[in-house]
């Protein structure tokens, strides 16, 4: 019996430290293809189980099993591979690029490509991302040039932004990705107004929410999942669970809830978890609940199981707070690996084909990179005009404006 005496205050603890060995033996894994599909038009209630298990395809010997399965072809896993390793390649060269003073900050997404990469072949054009700073595979999967991208990174004479956005916070209404904001939490309600609009305009477009597994302790979270319920508001609600907020372990965040899913339940929303590295996993997930929502049948919560095998930014050591080796011991495996393993299996691959694709790769990027660098970097060549700084904010520009910009010379 509890001691109802003196009271205690609770603070999660992880599992282990920095120095000691890394332990995941509190993630339940199922067995791939275990999981149920059901009806698009399920009623919530009889899939609450669902916010506790993990959805999978590709089982361990690379085969695509299960109710999920099926819905790609050869030819489309082949393209998101290729998603995948070019983020990934992407991803290095810009690391690099900040090492060496080009820009001054950097955020990868080594572990966690095919959440974003897969999700963004299951949405149709016009539809709305709003997305954290980790899903640049969103952009990448739509044909976004990587040159424009690295301008931004850059900041320099042709960012599309003009140098007023933090590197890595990409925008382009073109491609269905809302502007990042550094404010965490704040784009999930947002999405869920946007999705809102388009209900009430009678628009097909649908949204898209994205949040990281720290970021759900924040109210906006909460408010979201209120007026997406209330008013079935045609919206996805992802919630990327990589296992570490920056020095902060997923346990502080999910409280006593169990898993991120399972928040959605008190609100009546069917929530789901899906294995964040099988690329064939995170597709079919997403294609059944952009579905649900644009069927009229409103938002789903989706908790994508991953892990951030990177530092949380290029100001970030994480080998201050986990284990340097706990990335080798997560059981999910690596998304480009466990795709490319899969495509071997289909015989319409090889570990030849591999390697020559990713020297194509890296030579892509590396041309994108030189042509981005001729326009400027962070501390040479050209930047953005100071007079961009007074344009495009106001429809008609106020008088004491004008003025500011008449006294600057531009």
């Amino acid at each position: 019996m509890a001691d109802a005496g003196m009271l205690r205050f609770h603070v999660p603890e992880p599992e282990v430290r920095p120095g000691g060995t890394p332990d995941f033996s509190n993630v339940t894994i199922p067995k791939a293809g275990s999981v149920p599909r059901p009806e698009i038009d399920v009623d919530p209630r009889t899939i609450r189980d669902m916010a506790f298990s993990i959805i999978r395809v590709l089982n361990r010997a690379g085969e695509a099993v299960g109710p999920w399965a099926g819905l790609l072809t050869d030819e489309e896993l082949l393209e998101g591979l290729r998603h995948m390793m070019t983020l990934r390649t992407f991803d290095a060269r810009m690391q690099m690029a900040q090492r060496q003073g080009k820009t001054s900050f950097y955020m990868q997404h080594l572990g966690e490509e095919a959440v974003s990469c897969a999700f963004r072949k299951a949405l149709k054009p016009g539809d709305m991302n709003f997305p954290t700073y980790r899903q640049a595979g969103l952009l990448i999967a739509d044909g976004y040039p990587m040159v424009t991208m690295m301008n931004q990174i850059y900041s320099n004479e042709a960012d599309p932004l003009k140098g007023r956005q933090l590197p890595i916070m990409y925008s382009s209404k073109e491609h269905g990705f809302f502007s990042i904001s550094g404010n965490l939490a704040t784009q999930y309600i947002q999405a869920v107004g946007w999705a809102m609009a388009s209900a009430i305009s009678k628009d097909s477009r649908i949204a898209a929410a994205w949040i990281g597994d720290g970021s759900t302790a924040e109210s906006d979270f909460h408010a979201a999942l209120v007026f997406a319920s209330t008013y079935k508001a045609p919206v996805v609600l992802n919630v990327v669970n990589n296992q570490w907020a920056i020095s902060t372990f997923q346990g502080i965040a999910r409280g006593g809830s169990g898993t991120f899913a399972a928040r959605g339940l008190g609100f009546g929303i069917p929530s789901l978890r899906v294995d964040g590295n099988d690329y064939l996993a995170v597709h079919a997930v997403a294609k059944w609940a952009i579905e649900r929502a644009r069927r009229n049948l409103g938002p789903t919560l989706v908790e994508y199981v991953t892990y951030r095998v990177g530092a949380h930014s290029s100001s970030d050591d994480p080998s201050a707070y986990r284990p340097k080796a706990e990335s080798d011991a997560w059981p999910l495996g690596d998304p480009v690996v466990r795709l490319k393993n899969h495509l071997i299996h289909r015989k319409v691959w090889s570990e030849d084909r591999h390697t020559q694709a990713e020297a194509e790769i890296l030579e892509t990027v590396i041309t994108a990179q030189k042509e981005a660098e001729s326009h400027g970097t962070l501390h040479a060549g050209g930047k953005p005009s100071t007079r961009d700084m007074f344009e495009g904010v106001y429809a008609e520009m106020p008088p004491h404006l004008r003025r500011q910009r008449q006294q600057a010379g531009v």
